[in-house]
């Protein structure tokens, strides 16, 4: 990130509301930049100040018990209604609840939880496009991507470009599946991007290798060199398989 892109981001920074991926991208840009530096430690002041300012203004006592005793004219003419209104509410919010603890705790018949995760991966696919979140770090240097994920993931992903084979790498980014923190490369091959979600195999439950279609979308599951590779694209399934082949390589 540049310092126009951090003088973007320092507001949500000091108020705690970044992500952690970016979070950790402005910490570390503090570091190296003190006119960053020196912006972030004068908003924080600015914020110390706010919220020391007195700003606020505390209402008389004699106009709070007004307000109290206007309001407690209407709620007693009232008072049925929202009464009813209230045990209304409570009963929706009761069934509500049931219906997400059991959508949570009961899985559907015939969904395995490798068909669980196969959805899981076209879900994260879908989002990283729809919500322009396709990467956290962009290169096609495989030398910058790489080094990009250490300290943020408990292992070390192997990145490659296949350019020359028509899959450039576009960067990587953080991504959340199967219960854990995973990375994600990302390749474009013409107009298609190619999501490939990495992390270690478990030695007593390794991948499921497959190739399967959900919702339009081709995804091939791999286990190589130690690591689960799980590769989802709307191109066509012949060759999402030569990028699978490269990455077993």
């Amino acid at each position: 990130m540049n310092c126009v892109d951090i003088h973007h981001l320092l507001p949500a920074y000091i108020d705690g509301e970044l992500d952690l991926v970016r979070n950790l991208d402005v910490e570390q840009h503090l570091k190296t930049c003190s006119g960053c530096a020196a912006k972030a430690k004068s908003l924080r002041s600015l914020r110390t100040a706010l919220q020391k300012s007195g700003l606020a203004y505390r209402a008389p006592a004699s106009l709070r018990q007004h307000v109290r005793q206007i309001a407690g004219e209407r709620r007693e003419k009232s008072g049925a209604n929202e009464n009813n209104l209230l045990r209304l509410w409570q009963w929706i919010a009761a069934g509500a609840t049931a219906v997400a603890v059991l959508a949570i705790c009961l899985r559907p018949a015939g969904i395995s939880s490798q068909d669980e995760l196969m959805n899981e991966v076209v879900a994260s696919h879908v989002r990283s496009l729809m919500a322009d979140h396709l990467t956290d770090v962009v290169s096609s240097d495989q030398h910058t991507v790489k080094p990009w994920f250490d300290g943020k993931l408990d292992f070390a992903p192997d990145v490659k470009d296949f350019a020359a084979d028509g899959f450039a790498l576009v960067g990587g980014r953080l991504d959340y599946l199967n219960g854990r923190t995973v990375a994600a490369l990302v390749y474009r091959h013409n107009k298609h991007f190619i999501n490939v979600f990495i992390w270690p195999a478990a030695n007593t439950n390794s991948v499921t290798e497959e190739n399967t279609n959900r919702h339009g979308y081709n995804i091939i599951a791999r286990e190589a060199g130690g690591f689960d590779y799980y590769l989802v694209s709307d191109m066509d399934e012949n060759g999402l398989e030569q990028l699978a082949n490269d990455l077993g390589k």
